[in-house]
């Protein structure tokens, strides 16, 4: 459905450099997306790790209680150590997991929304304690002039939402976590529905149940209640591992559109749509029954961690709407559709979560 931009991927991390000479980039992905003035601005999660000098090794960075950034290494072939999975260290011996890169997040410009220029310092790093494996995902909504910035704090703590606000990209204020862990994929609405805000959120529950959207309001932003299951997750197909919030919903005339993610049991994770009344953003009124956008460019199905296509932020310019998105947990990519098409293929889709 969608049409892939002809300069993708935008973003490579061949064009950004390090915060730290020692470090490489491997991705630069999961942008945040809104408006600034005269420029697009895209909020990027930068995946870096130590430089890897000798492939029999893993070099990994810990960040010390202290807020210090120390590399660490361990040997592939250690009986004790699981590196299979190119994003994680799993320790057998004390079952502790390790990042093998750590995220910020960093500004990137343009002017006509194709073209970027990222900026050479991160924006947003991490802190302790919520925050020692790294920031990630950042989702931006603008409320009343005010940008606030909900991203992933991930440390051995678990994985939780933390809230940032800023006016101009330049001052910021931490706001805090706003949901505990287990829980991430949270978008916030642009505007109060009868008069509260609203955001959906995934939990991640350990015993029982699926990874679901659910809906939750709050009248300041930092304490959230009223939660109700939006959308789930599927018996079988794309949608059978997994599904979460992706760009943050979008006023339409037929009601809020939200661009979500879903993933199958083999973590192949693609693009799709949903609908809901303006005034009852909990009751799902139009769902994709196929993926919007599924990976299948080279970009999409190779990379670090392939067959994934994972958005954070959209636009809707003159009745365009431009998701950008990350391809392969590696590079930023754009692709277009008309908001007629979307919402046509939602029209006919009955009323389910």
């Amino acid at each position: 459905m969608f049409s892939r931009n002809v300069h993708n991927p935008l973003i490579t991390p061949r064009g950004v450099a390090a915060s730290r000479p020692d470090f490489e980039v491997l991705g630069t992905f999961n942008a945040g997306v809104t408006t600034y003035r005269d420029e697009v601005i895209l909020l990027l999660r930068i995946a870096e790790r130590p430089l890897q000098t000798d492939p029999k090794c893993v070099r990994y960075p810990e960040m010390l209680p202290d807020g210090e950034i120390v590399v660490r290494e361990v040997n592939r072939d250690d009986e004790h150590i699981d590196a299979s999975d190119p994003r994680l260290i799993f320790h057998r011996r004390t079952g502790k997991v390790s990042l093998t890169s750590m995220s910020h997040l960093r500004l990137a410009r343009s002017h006509d929304g194709i073209h970027f220029t990222v900026d050479e310092h991160p924006w947003l790093v991490a802190q302790p304690p919520y925050e020692t494996f790294g920031v990630e995902d950042a989702r931006i909504t603008c409320i009343e002039n005010t940008y606030y910035v909900n991203y992933s704090a991930v440390s051995a703590l678990g994985i939780c939402t933390g809230l940032i606000s800023t006016r101009d990209f330049v001052n910021v204020e931490r706001q805090g976590i706003i949901f505990p862990p287990s829980n991430r994929d949270v978008t916030i609405f642009p505007e109060r529905v009868n008069g509260l805000y609203v955001c959906y959120h995934r939990p991640m529950p350990a015993l029982l149940g699926s990874l679901n959207i659910w809906s939750a309001t709050s009248p300041d932003l930092k304490h959230w209640g009223n939660h109700q299951v939006v959308v789930t997750a599927q018996d079988q197909g794309w949608e059978a591992g997994r599904v979460g919030g992706g760009a943050p919903p979008i006023r339409t005339p037929q009601g809020w559109l939200s661009i979500y993610h879903a993933a199958d049991p083999n973590d192949r994770y693609c693009l799709g749509a949903f609908l809901t009344p303006l005034e009852e953003p909990w009751r799902v009124i139009g769902r994709s029954r196929t993926p919007i956008l599924a990976p299948e460019a080279a970009y999409e199905t190779s990379g670090f961690f392939p067959n994934v296509v994972f958005t954070c932020g959209a636009l809707l310019q003159n009745d365009l709407l431009k998701v950008y998105y990350g391809a392969s947990d590696e590079v930023i990519a754009l692709a277009e559709i008309p908001l007629a098409d979307v919402l046509a293929s939602l029209a006919d889709t009955p009323s389910k979560t």
